[in-house]
């Protein structure tokens, strides 16, 4: 079993490789450098704080989303050519299938974090670097496991990548809209306030508060501490069982 998710994850890996996958990475950190430095020459005051928090920035979302197009593209791929029908029709089990491709997704979100990272440390002290590219991973890997689940329920790209972009969105502003519902909703008696009100509390508590993760305020202010990183892995671990388990729910009651 561990040789076969070995295999997959190896597999994932290569298809990085063979679909130039790493060429658009050093692209962007190409642009990122680029940005970085136009910054650099018009910024008044605070240049390297400016620098990296908008580096950061541009990283992170440029992360997520060559993170998440590949994995439905890759996903969708399967299901099209048929490959995926093949690999089960082997004597290999679903779940050994499933946590094959998504340790082979991992392997490409960790590498991708790391280079990312390494690119922090002409502006930031490599402490906060740290935590924010292992934040930037834990990111990455509930990403990772959405839209493996969006792919095995949707089979589409298009319904996959725009339920990952809502559901990212939201998880990134959750915080905002909270705190702009805060007044207006809370004194108001209007029942449909009051529905909208209960409906941002629930996402609230059912979505992952992205907003606490990889955050520019720690390269600008140095101010991420461990107990920042624990809440974040713990974020993580429970998101992404949750996905995983929705996911291979899924993929045991298809017909494949």
């Amino acid at each position: 079993m561990i040789r076969q998710i070995l295999t997959l994850a190896a597999y994932v890996a290569l298809e990085a490789l063979r679909t130039r996958f790493f060429a658009v990475i050093v692209i962007l950190l190409f642009i990122s450098f680029g940005l970085a430095a136009f910054l650099g020459q018009v910024a008044i005051i605070e240049t390297q704080a400016i620098q990296s928090s908008l580096l950061a920035a541009f990283l992170r979302l440029g992360a997520v989303y060559v993170i998440s197009l590949f994995v439905i593209t890759s996903m969708v791929h399967e299901f099209h050519d048929h490959s995926i029908y093949l690999l089960l029709s082997l004597p290999i089990q679903r779940s050994t299938y499933f946590v094959g491709k998504f340790s082979g997704f991992a392997l490409v979100a960790f590498i991708t974090a790391t280079l990312f990272g390494a690119a922090l440390l002409i502006y930031v002290p490599y402490q906060q670097v740290g935590l924010w590219t292992l934040s930037l991973l834990c990111e990455l890997l509930i990403v990772t496991a959405l839209s493996l689940w969006c792919v095995l329920t949707f089979h589409h790209a298009i319904q996959a990548s725009s339920v990952v972009l809502g559901f990212y969105i939201l998880a990134r502003s959750i915080d905002a809209i909270q705190l702009m519902a805060q007044g207006p909703l809370n004194n108001s008696q209007s029942s449909l306030d009051q529905f909208v009100n209960t409906l941002i509390k629930l996402l609230a508590m059912l979505l992952p508060n992205l907003e606490r993760f990889t955050q520019s305020e720690w390269l600008v202010y140095h101010t991420g501490n461990l107990s920042n990183l624990i809440e974040i892995v713990l974020q993580t671990v429970i998101y992404v069982i949750l996905l995983v388990t929705m996911s291979l729910f899924d993929l045991y009651r298809k017909n494949l």
